[in-house]
């Protein structure tokens, strides 16, 4: 007997369906393609990575709505922090400015865009990624942005524009 395919509506709701998480200690996500698992304490003000534990400064009886809040915060931050250290990185060897970073929070949409001449939509969730795969998403969305104006002299300073 011939295997049916699932439609693929159906899939979109089993998917969505299947992703809810529930946000107490001891849940898991991903981040740099590593597994984190949140831990609970109230003695920082801010929320730091430990090891394979990423502590939010929430007392035990957080509720769910304010642990995956302060999740994804964090997970937004290290987001920023990796995405414009790559951007800088891999648009100096390319041999142009920097694009300006636009965090994306679009459902479905790709994880780099180039938008406009001058900036780089990330979808934050690329952070969930390991990172080669966040390099490469990276490169190609500077690739894809259209030649800098001006460009840099012989000795890699930047020309004037306009």
């Amino acid at each position: 007997m011939k295997a049916r395919r699932r439609d693929p509506q159906m899939a979109l709701r089993l998917d969505a369906a299947e992703s809810g998480r529930a946000w107490r200690e001891g849940t898991e996500l991903s981040c740099l393609g590593d597994r984190l698992y949140i831990a609970l304490g109230s003695a920082d003000a801010e929320a730091r990575r430990e090891g394979s534990a990423l502590i939010l400064p929430l007392p035990p009886e957080a509720t769910p709505r304010q642990v995956q809040d302060r999740a994804e915060a964090w997970l937004r931050e290290e987001a920023v922090r990796v995405f414009q250290r790559l951007i800088e990185q891999k648009s100096a060897a390319a041999g142009r400015q920097p694009p300006r970073l636009a965090l994306s929070f679009a459902a479905r949409a790709h994880w780099v865009e180039a938008q406009g001449t001058d900036t780089l939509r990330c979808n934050w969730r690329l952070v969930e990624q390991p990172l080669p795969a966040i390099e490469q998403a990276i490169a190609r969305g500077i690739a894809a942005l259209p030649p800098a104006q001006g460009g840099f002299d012989l000795f890699g300073t930047p020309l004037a524009t306009g």
